[in-house]
């Protein structure tokens, strides 16, 4: 869902009960970024998944690349996602995919056997 404003993005406090009835994965809520290091801001919402709020989404902006480049004609672009912790995505498309860069944390090491 695009929204008319970054503070508005950043302000939103949605009824997490009604989102999860929704019967989606998740949704995202975006706009245009005030901030020139970044070309747009978003949050990501999936309570119906047992998450309120995804700190960084990376599938997310897998949908925000393509949408963004639609409407600001670029192919790269900043993303800053604005939850508590926040973080940067760095998204390219390139033909029918969507290559993300930036940091991230490992939460989780395994190793598969045979």
């Amino acid at each position: 869902m695009e929204l008319e404003s970054e503070s508005t993005v950043r302000s939103l406090v949605p009824d997490l009960a009604a989102l999860a009835r929704l019967g989606t994965r998740g949704v995202i809520v975006t706009a245009r970024s005030d901030d020139p290091k970044y070309h747009f801001v978003s949050r990501f919402f999936a309570p119906g998944a047992g998450i309120a709020e995804d700190p960084v989404t990376g599938s997310a902006h897998c949908a925000l690349a393509p949408f963004w480049a639609a409407r600001l004609g670029k192919t790269a672009m900043v993303g800053y996602q604005a939850s508590e912790r926040g973080g940067t995505v760095r998204v390219r498309l390139r033909g029918d995919r969507v290559l993300l860069g930036g940091h991230a944390v490992t939460v989780l090491r395994g190793e598969l056997l045979h």
